[in-house]
């Protein structure tokens, strides 16, 4: 998918998101450890664990929030870039500045966001998945 509106770095953030002020950033992984041990279901612990790890190691400098019972990982020049929210059933993992990659994920069609549901372990171990976190950390996010 094309992303509408070109490739403006300061476009506003995605429709969903534009009524809601972003998290304040910290350097500290404390709260997104502590959202995953007490809040994510049990049958989806191993997933948000293995993305988690993902994000962190592929993503050198990362700042961190929770907000809302959702994770958020940052770059301070790029905004927030990745947004990460377990459900009942699924992980879903939200690429603030998705519409620039190459290819995009598959979800999402307005804006600069889209996303990808996690549903398996293998699938939080994807290659394509990692190439979208990979990714993120180079394209602007949600600011």
């Amino acid at each position: 998918m094309a992303a509408t509106g070109g490739t403006n770095p300061m476009a506003k953030a995605p429709k969903a998101s534009a009524a809601r002020k972003p998290p304040e950033p910290s350097d500290s992984h404390a709260e997104i450890e502590d959202l995953i041990d007490r809040r994510v279901m049990p049958e989806l612990h191993p997933i948000v664990k293995r993305l988690d790890e993902s994000i962190r190691e592929t993503t050198p400098g990362l700042q961190y929030a929770v907000k809302w019972r959702r994770a958020y990982y940052g770059l301070r020049e790029l905004g927030w870039i990745i947004e990460m929210v377990a459900y009942d059933v699924s992980v879903n993992v939200v690429f603030f500045g998705g519409a620039q990659f190459d290819p995009p994920p598959p979800l999402g069609t307005t804006g600069r966001t889209r996303y990808v549901k996690v549903y398996t372990l293998e699938e939080a171990q994807s290659p394509e998945l990692h190439e979208w976190i990979k990714q993120a950390g180079r394209v602007p996010g949600w600011q």
